[in-house]
């Protein structure tokens, strides 16, 4: 983290620690105008002459259509076609960045520069040189129409103003990140906290739930193909743009496979906190790897636990999933904001 971020989030008494991260205490945990520091994700710049079609050979989606007017999501998968990592993709100042957990971020920091050789590219970490953070409620738009000419109109989109780039992002209520250097983000979030109240992180990863999309966290590098979190659902995924690591069992998944896993949005009542790779039990599952996994869990408005879980999907359709055993909590079925393709 920034250390003169570190310094003025602390002024606006927010408690710091490496385990919890940023936490707002005595605030609302999940007040209708919100904002957030995303500190809890990790930034790694990718800049040169080469960098574009560097990145082109490495992630799922095609980079050939990030701009400074368009953000993507992607992933970084093992030869086995299994993700490490996925991130949001997007341009700053002319570079690109990946935006992910910091503790995916470490491993794709460590692998991604021994591909470079020849290229004209260079991979570094800029979690301590970038801030972002994010605003949701219907009160974002105007709030952000102090600071910014023009406003991304559809998820994905991005603007690009004075250094700083706005992202419009999916799902309800109406959300958006800013990045960029740690002064004109102080001023950002003091216009924007006259009325919007400081949120912690679990209420954006409630977001991103509700949204459908996944995250990779550590307990969970190289369990899932893609197809399996949905990432070619939210376009996170390109089966055209060509051969990058991985490429081969996710094309085979898609036009040769059968897709017996998937992700799913769920509900819990547990009085242990759902993690990141939990296994999911079903009285009748025959597979030995169990039924699923949980991807993402967070405390739900409603009492317990909202999540999303990759498990087979006989299993999630005949209702009969339990968290950490057969005899543990029991999951209840909740929608997705976008339909399911045929498996």
């Amino acid at each position: 983290m920034n250390d003169q971020w570190k310094q003025f989030l602390e002024s606006q008494e927010a408690t710091i620690s490496p385990e919890t991260g940023v936490s707002f205490n005595g605030q609302e945990a999940f007040p209708d105008c919100a904002l957030f520091d995303l500190s809890h994700l990790g930034v790694i710049r990718v800049a040169g002459e080469d960098a574009q079609s560097f990145l082109q050979g490495q992630f799922t989606n095609d980079t050939r259509e990030v701009s400074s007017t368009r953000s993507q999501l992607s992933a970084y998968c093992s030869p086995k076609g299994r993700m490490m990592a996925n991130f949001r993709l997007f341009m700053n100042s002319g570079d690109y960045l990946l935006q992910m957990p910091l503790e995916t971020h470490a491993t794709v920091l460590k692998r991604l520069p021994m591909f470079v050789l020849m290229s004209k590219a260079t991979v570094s970490d800029a979690s301590d040189e970038l801030v972002s953070i994010g605003i949701a409620g219907e009160c974002a738009p105007s709030l952000l129409q102090k600071s910014f000419s023009t406003l991304p109109g559809k998820t994905g989109e991005a603007v690009e103003e004075n250094g700083n780039s706005l992202i419009r992002l999916a799902g309800e209520p109406i959300r958006y990140q800013v990045t960029g250097q740690p002064g004109p983000m102080i001023a950002l979030w003091q216009q924007l906290a006259t009325e919007a109240t400081p949120a912690n992180r679990d209420y954006w990863r409630l977001l991103d739930i509700r949204a459908g999309i996944p995250t990779i966290y550590q307990a969970t590098t190289d369990a899932f193909v893609p197809q399996m979190t949905n990432m070619q659902q939210i376009d996170g995924v390109s089966f055209t743009k060509g051969c990058y690591t991985g490429q081969e069992v996710v094309a085979r998944m898609k036009y040769l496979g059968k897709l017996k896993r998937r992700m799913y949005r769920a509900s819990v009542n547990s009085e242990r906190r759902p993690q990141p790779g939990d296994e999911l039990f079903a009285p009748d599952s025959k597979s030995g790897q169990g039924a699923g996994k949980v991807v993402d869990a967070s405390p739900s408005p409603a009492g317990g636990y909202e999540l999303l879980a990759v498990t087979e999907i006989r299993s999630f359709e005949e209702g009969d999933l339990h968290l950490l055993g057969v005899g543990g909590p029991k999951l209840s079925a909740e929608s997705l904001p976008y339909a399911l393709e045929e498996a």
